[in-house]
């Protein structure tokens, strides 16, 4: 969840460090801090934005050519100033900043207790340096050697850089559970949670693997080993990051950017794999595993939060297509009932940061019976996709906003494209439908930007509903994981409460809750089961419900019925989330404005949820 990012070399390190503390901020924002070595080990942190921590130092003195930085999402302990990060070891010498979560910190700071020592916070973090200087005084060894055998008494799950007085040209960083980069420059080193604060140093980058240690050292070549102390050859990458993406373009948030970058994320998402007028489908990163894939027994869709929702529409394309039965799980849920998974079947991963903690922890509980797995993911390089079997890159470009939108629409597409490639490889489907939907999915970036078009009108239904203190989405069939990624939205970013459901069972209770105050967000387009959508909307608009309608461009019916309609172009009925659930993005994000919410940082919220 939290946001690390150090530097070690000639330049001076404030300005990359605060630089690639806002990028990384999408990561956590409950408070922010700042380590930085030059002779003195100089420690500045507060509670708030990393705006707040720029302001905190402005009259303080930041030069060095070592430090370390962290924006926290908070774990243990409330967001305070004592909280936050760095933390210092207990003599000050030694600064650690932390992601994840140390499971067996209270004992840990029992015994340290016991041997005298007092705390400043409420963290694990602390307890981890503490524990490493004494390692490192008592058994007098340098600082990697008391990384590393702090590191086998942990519990848990860290990506962590620690900085030392002692050893001042030096950073120590590791990882298990957390991610961590290390960017190679001419003759400095970078690192960082992701790859945003990295990129515009450097293309060369090396990903830690889990339960690895980097010892980082001016003018030296990078050295990595594990807690084992077995020494590992780093790995050097290539990245493939375009900065443009992680600036604002002139919008005014990065969601609002994001909504408005689908028709080109969807065919980033199709390109090189969807050749519509040759009837070609081609999906690279599976092709080894298509067979199986195809005689599978059962596939089980793993994934959390908007991803799940993505996860949803999966089954019922691919179940609808192939005929192959799917089950969706939470990987949250799933780790933990001791499922049922056999050695001929198949489990997908689904993520959009390709670091989510439940699904990682899934994955390996699916490995260890014997599945395959795929992964599904947005983030070149992160675990997930170092994890799987084989899998696919959904190419959505980074994704700053924390409530999540082109991902999920690229996640949806990559779904879909695999679906009809499985349909076309096992006999399922005949070729005039496989082609026409084809066509259609190549057509929809352009009907996205259409239905883009319907921004103006969503802004006067926003200003309408905005001091809603409720909101019922419902759909049926393919719109049905659209209403549930409706309501997710508008709870994510503007704090009203919203359900979604499957339409026809509001009367088996929700529709307790109509009066003429609550506004009911219908999915209504022109599908098989039109006439059923239709009956659920009048059963709302008996009761005075306020009704606004996504619906197909031409409806008459439902367009009589609605207090307020959003119309899209007609597609597939496969493909119509791809079009829905955009009038339900555009109109969270200006709800949200409307209430004075912070869009791109909803509060309580991360990113990249690494933690359990």
């Amino acid at each position: 969840m939290c946001g690390i990012v150090a530097y070690v070399g000639p330049k001076q390190a404030y300005p990359i460090l605060i630089k690639g503390l806002q990028r990384l901020e999408y990561r956590g924002y409950d408070s922010a801090g700042i380590a930085i070595l030059n002779k003195d080990l100089k420690l500045y942190k507060t509670q708030g934005k990393v705006s707040d921590l720029d302001q905190l130092v402005k009259e303080k003195d930041i030069g060095g050519t070592i430090g370390i930085a962290h924006t926290r999402w908070a774990t243990h302990g409330e967001p305070n100033d004592e909280n936050a990060h760095p933390h210092y070891s207990f003599s000050k010498d030694i600064a650690l900043i932390h992601n994840g979560i140390i499971e067996n910190y209270t004992a840990l700071r029992k015994t340290l207790i016991n041997r005298k020592y007092k705390f400043r916070s409420d963290t694990d973090t602390e307890v981890l340096v503490y524990l490493i200087e004494d390692i490192k005084i008592n058994e007098k060894v340098n600082l990697e050697e008391a990384v590393r055998i702090a590191l086998n008494q942990v519990v848990g799950a860290y990506a962590i850089v620690v900085l030392s007085k002692d050893e001042p040209d030096k950073l120590i960083a590791a990882r298990k559970g957390s991610p961590l980069v290390i960017g190679m420059g001419k003759d400095d080193f970078f690192v960082a949670s992701d790859a945003t604060p990295i990129a515009e140093y450097t293309k060369n980058v090396v990903y830690l693997e889990e339960e690895q240690i980097a010892i980082i050292k001016k003018n030296i070549p990078l050295k990595i080993i594990d807690i084992k102390k077995h020494k590992i050859t780093p790995y050097v990458q290539k990245l493939q990051v375009n900065l443009n993406v992680l600036e604002k373009g002139g919008y005014e948030h990065f969601m609002l950017k994001e909504i408005f970058e689908q028709p080109r994320s969807i065919r980033d998402s199709m390109r090189g794999r969807l050749r519509a007028d040759k009837g070609i489908v081609n999906l690279g990163g599976i092709r080894d595993y298509e067979q199986k894939i195809v005689n599978a027994k059962r596939i089980i869709i793993i994934a959390c939060g908007t991803s799940w929702h993505a996860a949803l529409l999966g089954e019922y394309i691919i179940e609808g297509l192939t005929r192959i039965p799917v089950e969706v799980e939470y990987a949250s849920e799933f780790r933990y009932r001791n499922p049922i998974i056999h050695e001929n079947e198949i489990v997908i991963a689904i993520s959009q940061s390709g670091e989510t903690a439940d699904t990682l922890a899934a994955i390996e509980l699916a490995k260890e019976k014997g599945a395959t797995i795929i992964g599904i993911c947005n983030v070149v390089g992160s675990s997930i996709a170092r994890a799987t079997h084989a899998g696919s890159y959904t190419h959505a470009g980074p994704e700053i906003g924390v409530a999540s939108t082109k991902a999920f629409t690229a996640q949806v597409t990559l779904l879909t494209l695999l679906a009809l490639r499985l349909a076309e490889k096992k006999g399922t489907i005949t070729r005039s439908r496989f082609h026409q939907i084809l066509n259609d999915l190549d057509d929809i970036p352009h009907k996205v930007e259409e239905t883009l078009k319907t921004n103006d009108k969503v802004i006067k239904i926003a200003e309408k509903f905005k001091d809603s203190p409720n909101a019922l989405y419902l759909g049926r069939g393919y719109n049905f994981p659209v209403a549930l990624e409706g309501a997710l939205k508008l709870k994510e970013i503007s704090y009203i409460h919203a359900e979604g459901y499957p339409a026809a069972e509001m009367k088996h209770g929700p529709i307790a809750l109509i009066d003429q105050e609550m506004p009911v967000i219908f999915i209504a387009t022109n599908n098989i089961i039109y006439d059923k959508i239709v009956s659920n909307i009048q059963e709302v608009k008996a009761r005075k419900g306020k009704i606004i309608a996504i619906v197909t461009e031409g409806d008459k019916d439902v367009v009589g019925m609605a207090d307020y309609f959003i119309e899209i172009p007609e597609t597939d009925d496969i493909l119509v989330p791809l079009l829905a659930t955009i009038p339900l993005q555009l109109l969270s994000y200006h709800i949200a404005v409307m209430r004075g919410c912070n869009v791109d940082q909803p509060r309580n919220l991360a990113k990249s949820v690494t933690v359990e």
